[in-house]
């Protein structure tokens, strides 16, 4: 019983052992929970997950093996609010949708929100207007528009220009070792080694000459040799990322084993004036990018890895992030990073064949001097060759 969900947690990479299944089976019997699968799952939680850096991974596995396993509805019962919206749904023809225009500029669309914000008195559904749901209007969800803001709800069309609401994302798992091996050796053409700190590795030759002229043992020690590069590395996390999440795991993990003086932050579609360590608490615990420019040396190597896929106002204007009413646009901060930092290269884990389909993308390869390669380890190699030219 529950076996596939052992060996499950196992390809996730959790060491679930047969004395855990069995704990489990004992707990079940005994009947230490209610037979409710919210139940079910912090007592499994409890019982395999025995570090908090594995409770992402543990979430995945069980949301995979579990998906769907969820006590049918009784006769009678209400008809969830969700299958009413879905309903109410405005679908539309392809003729339809092409005499739907969109407002025009940014600053006309910002502008039409503050006067609908400002009259608006209640909810709406099906209109083309008001804020609301299911509708042609550019603002609120579940309708269409060929451009608008997105305020609650899900996506879906991926025509939003702007989003409102609050989202979590999850850190990458940078112990992940899985597909790991490429990318570090392709890491390893951005080398510079120097010895650092404490004495590590036995001097053979120091210690045999010393001996020789002493008389007695004398050991030698010299410190070991570590990557004297120094890395600053942005990494993209949620929304179109989250496809990409296995491969930067796995360049994560390459990166911290090969690169002793390493700096992370993550960011959303674009840096802008803050960034953050942990995506837990990237809503109340941010660092000022401007910090960041100002405590580290023009000697670092700047690494961003995204997938450029925003909305062009997110890069070109004030007020264009999907989060926040940011002040200054995306490109400022990306000139002031690459200004900073002469070494500096994007990774974007996207087909390379799919870029000139995307407007930001060309910008944003723009603004980096061209210097947008693949996410791959020919990508890697060609990157590194080029970093390692710069000083």
């Amino acid at each position: 019983m529950f076996i596939n969900f052992v060996d499950a947690l196992r390809r996730g990479g959790i060491p679930a052992s047969l004395k855990e299944h069995l704990l489990l089976l004992e707990a079940l019997d005994a009947d230490v929970i209610a037979w409710e699968p919210e139940q079910f799952y912090y007592l499994a939680r409890a019982v395999f997950v025995h570090d908090e850096t594995m409770l992402d991974r543990f979430d995945r596995v069980f949301g995979e093996v579990f998906k769907g396993v969820i006590a049918p509805a009784e006769p009678g019962a209400d008809i969830p609010e969700e299958w009413l919206k879905k309903v109410a749904e405005l679908y539309l023809t392809p003729e339809q949708m092409a005499e739907i225009k969109a407002l025009g500029s940014w600053e006309e669309i910002m502008e039409a929100l503050k006067q609908r914000l400002a009259e608006q008195k209640g909810r709406h559904q099906g209109g083309s207007k008001w804020i609301g749901t299911g509708g042609t209007s550019p603002f609120g969800h579940g309708g269409f528009n060929p451009e608008g803001v997105r305020i609650g709800g899900p996506g879906g069309k991926g025509r939003a220009i702007k989003v409102w609401e609050k989202r979590e994302f999850q850190d990458l798992d940078g112990t992940r070792e899985l597909g790991t091996r490429n990318i570090k050796v392709a890491l390893r053409r951005l080398r510079r080694f120097a010895r650092e700190g404490a004495a590590d590795e036995l001097d053979l030759d120091g210690t045999i000459e010393g001996t020789a002229r002493q008389g007695w043992l004398d050991i030698r020690m010299r410190p070991e040799r570590h990557n004297a590069v120094k890395l600053l590395l942005f990494l993209d996390i949620g929304g179109s990322m989250d496809g990409h999440v296995k491969l930067c795991e796995e360049l994560f993990s390459a990166a911290r084993t090969e690169f002793k003086h390493l700096e992370h932050y993550y960011f959303h579609n674009c840096i802008y004036e803050g960034v953050w360590k942990d995506n837990r608490r990237r809503h109340v615990e941010r660092t000022p990018t401007m910090d960041i420019i100002h405590k580290y040396g023009h000697d670092h190597k700047l690494v961003i890895v995204g997938d450029a896929a925003m909305s062009p106002y997110e890069i070109s204007h004030p007020g264009g992030s999907i989060e926040h009413m940011n002040d200054e646009a995306g490109a400022v901060w990306l000139k002031r990073l690459t200004t900073t930092y002469p070494a500096a290269a994007w990774f974007n884990p996207t087909p390379e064949s799919y870029w000139g389909h995307s407007a930001s993308t060309n910008l944003v390869k723009t603004l980096m001097d061209d210097r947008m390669y693949a996410l791959t380890l020919q990508g890697l190699d060609d990157a590194m060759r080029e970093l390692s030219r710069k000083r």
